[in-house]
């Protein structure tokens, strides 16, 4: 159950970090305050940084290991188990070649800087 519980934090840190990217170009356009709040945006930009230094450095995601080492002392060898498990598991994880994780890590971080660059924040009082 833990390990389900990790696999549903990982699910919602990469929907923190897609989602924002169509929301703050269309909220810049039609003037959304949160779009620009210095808080948000530093969150969003720091949360992909994280996920950019560990595909560079060459170090695994630390929720995936938690979670395949809670699945392994389970004693589950593959995603089994609940519906919503099943799917997110399926959305989260593909078998592409590695270089191609990296190459779309590094391409979302700099889209998220560019955003960032291009829609900054506002400077706070």
């Amino acid at each position: 159950m833990l390990a389900d519980l990790i696999l549903l934090i990982h699910f919602v840190w990469v929907l923190a970090i897609i989602v924002p990217i169509p929301l703050i170009l269309i909220g810049a356009r039609l003037g959304w305050r949160w779009v620009r709040n210095r808080s948000v945006r530093r969150v969003h930009l720091a949360m992909i940084a994280i996920v950019v230094a560990e595909t560079i450095l060459g170090i695994v995601c630390p929720l995936t290991e938690w979670e395949q080492a809670l699945r392994k002392a389970s004693g589950e060898s593959s995603y089994q188990g609940s519906f919503i498990e099943y799917w997110i598991s399926r959305i989260l994880f593909y078998d592409f070649p590695p270089w191609t994780f990296t190459a779309t890590y590094i391409t979302v971080g700099l889209l998220v800087l560019w955003i960032y660059i291009r829609v900054p924040p506002r400077r706070e009082p």
